[in-house]
């Protein structure tokens, strides 16, 4: 079994930034995918990014391209979400997620992620 416990969230305004981390544990992290997804008010979980095994590929949503970067330490086991220039449409709940065999053609779909971590609340004002 994975854990995940993020951290970093918090109220900025917009053109702010923000760094959430994400911790594993209960497994090798360099057996793990890893990613981000968010959930506003309302709206279905959405897809934000993914980094594979070794942080040599990563993935973005294109809402998100060119302002948020996925990065992981394998010796920290910790996966981390710099995100800058935070809009106000960025504000909702931000869940870690692990996986140990995501694809390419998987990686959007919350069902195809095993592990979730609880969640920490990104807040854009305006």
């Amino acid at each position: 079994q994975v854990q995940l416990v993020e951290s970093g969230g918090g109220l900025v305004q917009a053109g702010g930034s923000l760094r959430l981390s994400c911790a594993a544990s209960g497994r090798t992290f360099t057996r793990l995918s890893m990613g981000w997804f968010r959930q506003a008010p309302g709206k279905e979980r959405e897809f934000v990014t993914h980094i594979g095994r070794y942080g040599l590929s990563t993935f973005y949503a294109d809402s998100v391209k060119g302002r948020f970067t996925i990065s992981r330490d394998n010796a920290k086991n910790t996966v981390y979400l710099q995100m800058n220039s935070l809009k106000p449409e960025d504000t909702a709940v931000y869940y870690c997620v692990a996986e140990e065999s995501i694809t390419g053609a998987t990686m959007k779909q919350s069902a195809s992620w095993e592990y979730w971590g609880q969640g920490t609340q990104v807040t854009v004002s305006s």
